[in-house]
Parts: C-alpha cells; structure tokens; sequence
C-alpha cells in the first residue's frame, strides 16, 4: 500500500475516529472506575467488525482482527488521573471538546487519543486486508495511572496473550520511542515514642529523627547513575506523614515516600541497598520497604504487585525498530525521529518485565499528560492511525 493510499485511508475515518475519540474522553475513567469507557470501547469495536472483543478478569478490553498464527499487539490505557483543581480549566474536561484542531479534555492526549488511532488503523486493515498470518489484538488497558504494567503483568502472566511485540500508544509527538527508565516506590519509615506535647523532653520526636534522613535522600539524589540514552537516575521524596495520638502528643510514628527512577544499570536490589545505606550513614534507624498495590478493579479483581517498575530498553538494531522506520517513512515520506519517554508506561512490564519487545509511538506530547487544558491534535490522531497500520506489514515482512 502506498503511502498516499494509506493516508488517504486514515483521513477517510477522521470525522469517525475524532467523534469516537471525543465521546471515550466525555466519559470519565479513573483508575478502578474504567467499566462505562471499556464497554464504549468495546462497543466501538463491534461496531467496526472486530472478529473478537472481550474483557479479560482485570477489566482489560481486547479486540481482534486476524487469525493467524503471529500475535501482534497494540496497546493504551484507558484509565486517567482525576481532575484535583477544576477551576484551572477553561472549560469542562469530560466534554470532548473539538476546536481549532485539538480535542480537549482530561485523557485527550493521556491516552485515549492513541486508543482511538489504534481501533481505527484495525478498521483499515479490515478494509484493505491483513498481512498473511497474523493476528491484531488492540488492547485497552486499565490501572496504569495507579499502577503501571499491573494490566498487562495481568495479562501476559494470566497468558490472556502471548504477543511476539507490543506498541504503546502512549504521546511520543509522532517520534519512535525505544526505552525509558525505570521506577520504585518506597517507604522510610522511623518509630519513635509518643509522650504529651507539654513534656516533649520524655518522648523520642519522631519527625525529628526522620529529618536527618529526608538530607540524606536530597543528597543522593545527587549521586546517582546518568545514562547517555535515558538520562539520570532520580530519587525524590513525594509525600511525609506521621502517626501522632493527637496534635497535643509527641509523633510516634513518621515515614516518607520516595519516587525513585532507575536508570540504566540500576536494579531493586541496588537502590534498596543506596537507600539503606544512606539511612546508615545518616545515623537514622529506619525500616526500608518496597509498597505493594492491592487495588480492586472494576472487576471486583484484586491482582497485587510489588511497585518495582524495570527500565527497558529496546536495541537500536532491533527487527521491530527497524520496521517501526520503515513503517514512519512509508507514511509520513521522511525518517523518524528517535527518542525515549521520560515519564513511565506499561512497556516496564511488558518488556521491563516479561521481556516482550515494545516499540513506542503516540499522538500528541508527553508534556500535555496530566496538565489542565489537556489536548491532543486531530493531525496527530490520524497519523498515528496511519502509521498503526502500516506497521503489521512491516514487522511481518509483508511487502
């Protein structure tokens, strides 16, 4: 198919793809809460004429096309981040806005805006016709902002699918994405003894004692690896609590989260032992501990993970890479730019985990994600389309 004939079907669908892709970003869907989005989606597919749409225990929508014996595999997450401050937005964000170009709203580019590309580039390859033996599953995945990877942990552990690749649709502004650094959440802990506020010489502050070791982490920080792909390791402490009898009682209890991103060539076992450490040197007492999420779906499904998220990364001579250009070039008449995300996906689990080869491409920014007047643009939803299906021929060979 040549380039043209594969633009030219993309725009053919844009009026469909951008009223479906509006009407997903209307309905709200946050983590857990994703059942009214998922059946629209799943409805959507119907529509089109998948040849199977189901939900998997977790809450997962997939849609086939194909019947063939290599399993190829797309996938966005459906669920978004709430709205915490309405009042920043300049209109509502569940009302699919459409002006100038740009579909507004929360989940626009983060990322139902790759949902609706993806189940739209299925409709052209029903059209136009699928490589010889192969199988599409379009996969909309659920929990990723609460805990991302756990859907498809679900899925390639429960083996719903065993894919030979995944595309995240994750916002890449249309570049090719091949990697990104990994992530831990992990808790400080420090106990100390709780007395009356009018005595505090006969308790153990708890707070005071964890103070030491909230320096101690800005000072890591410093310290850690820097890659020359992913960029620097990170570590950064995101929330402090305490546990106190009342606000008339000494604290016997403070603890601190930190967000850790590992680059490459770091490891669990290797920050665990960087924190540990530097709560040692720090003369600070503390527990050090990986948290565990053990959220229900909306399934009623609890699947509990370990929040250790592994860096991946994909060879700059791997096969689905180099199709991933060839497929870029034939639809867009020029080469691909070549990045990472800085932020986190489900590819740690699917590659970072499973080792599953994932290639990344998305409309619109990754600097859009999670921000009031979230949007994507409409050019950026059908060239996404575009490219989605061209790639299968690629990846398969199929010239």
């Amino acid at each position: 198919m040549s380039e043209n004939t594969i633009m030219a079907r993309a725009r053919e669908f844009e009026n469909s793809m951008i009223g479906f892709l509006r009407d997903i970003v209307a309905i709200a869907s946050l983590s857990g809460q994703e059942e009214g989005v998922a059946r629209r989606i799943a409805d959507e597919m119907r529509t089109i004429g998948f040849d199977e749409v189901k939900f998997d225990a977790l809450g997962n929508v997939l849609g086939r096309i194909g019947s063939g014996s290599r399993v190829l595999a797309f996938d966005a997450h459906i669920d978004t981040v709430d709205v915490s401050d309405p009042s920043q937005w300049d209109f509502d964000p569940f009302a699919g806005k459409l002006e100038d170009g740009r579909v507004y709203g929360r989940g626009a580019v983060d990322q139902k805006a790759g949902m609706a590309a993806m189940i739209y580039a299925a409709a052209i390859l029903k059209k136009t016709g699928l490589p010889d033996d192969v199988q599409i599953w379009m996969v909309g995945s659920v929990m990723e902002e609460d805990c991302d990877g756990l859907c498809w942990h679900h899925i390639l552990q429960e083996k719903v699918l065993e894919p030979e690749m995944v595309v995240s649709t994750e916002p890449t502004g249309l570049q090719i994405h091949r990697g990104q650094r990994g992530r831990m959440e992990i808790r400080v802990q420090v106990k100390g003894r709780s007395c009356h506020g009018s005595m505090p010489h006969l308790g153990e502050n708890a707070i005071y004692k964890i103070a030491p070791a909230i320096v101690a982490v800005e000072k890591l920080n410093e310290t850690l690896k820097d890659d020359p792909f992913l960029g620097k390791g990170t570590c950064t402490i995101s929330w402090i609590g305490c546990q106190t009898p009342s606000l008339c009682a000494v604290p016997d209890e403070a603890e601190f989260h930190i967000d850790r991103r590992l680059t490459l060539g770091e490891s669990k076992e290797s920050a665990m032992a960087e924190i540990e450490q530097a709560m040692k040197d720090a003369g600070v007492d503390a527990e050090v501990f990986l948290l565990t999420y053990e959220e229900k779906a909306w399934t009623g499904l609890v699947y509990p993970m370990e929040k250790y998220f592994p860096t991946w990364v994909l060879d700059e001579n791997h096969p689905i890479l180099a199709a991933g250009r060839r497929a870029f070039a034939e639809v867009m008449g020029h080469e691909a730019v070549v990045d990472r995300w800085t932020f986190s996906t489900n590819g740690v689990t699917i590659m970072g985990l499973h080792g599953v080869p994932v290639l990344g491409f998305g409309p619109g920014l990754e600097k859009i994600a999670h921000t009031a007047n979230e949007y994507v643009p409409v050019d950026d939803v059908v060239k996404a389309c575009a490219f989605y299906a061209a790639l299968p021929a690629q990846i398969v060979g199929d010239e």
